[in-house]
């Protein structure tokens, strides 16, 4: 078993990571760690930041959400230490990628952002992933932050029926 408690919740991110096609949020990794009590927020943070500056995971930023994926090297250390992490976590973290994974990807494919333009006005960005292709990318210029916020919100919720009204309407 491992000896150093962070050791092993490095482990357990890397091998959430591994075991899915798309990137995790930090919010998502870190919701099923601190469900099951593994570590606690503090602790979690330093792993985080010891596996991005070890080049384990890398860390894309967009809006106020941080998404993760594994590296090379991640996956290299997963294969030289995974047996480490005990079978009991290994079958509670497929258990929760299984019954979560539609609403994990979804959450993680969706994404909305926008900032000010130099004409004053706000740029908005919406994007659907599948895996590392964009789905579908809009960029619209809207009048005010506030629109700006409203149909980032929007995007969130509806981007499945406004992708299919595109294809349709388009095809």
């Amino acid at each position: 078993m491992v000896q150093d408690p962070l050791t092993l919740y490095k482990l357990i991110i890397l091998y959430m990571l591994d075991r899915v096609n798309f990137k995790m949020t930090r919010s998502q990794l870190s919701g099923f760690i601190l469900e099951k009590e593994y570590t606690n927020f503090m602790t979690l943070q330093q792993v985080f930041s010891d596996l991005q500056d070890a080049e384990l995971i890398k860390a894309d930023t967009l809006m106020n959400r941080t998404y993760f994926s594994i590296t090379e090297e991640g996956r290299k250390t997963l294969s030289y230490f995974g047996n480490r992490i005990s079978d009991t976590i290994k079958k509670d973290i497929d258990d929760f990628l299984a019954e979560k994974k539609v609403e994990l990807k979804n959450e993680s494919s969706v994404t909305a952002a926008y900032y000010r333009a130099t004409n004053g006005e706000y740029e908005v960005s919406l994007v659907v992933r599948e895996r590392d292709r964009e789905l579908v990318n809009i960029r619209l210029a809207v009048a005010d932050e506030e629109i700006a916020v409203a149909v980032c919100e929007n995007w969130y919720k509806k981007n499945g029926g406004i992708y299919k009204y595109l294809v349709e309407e388009l095809f």
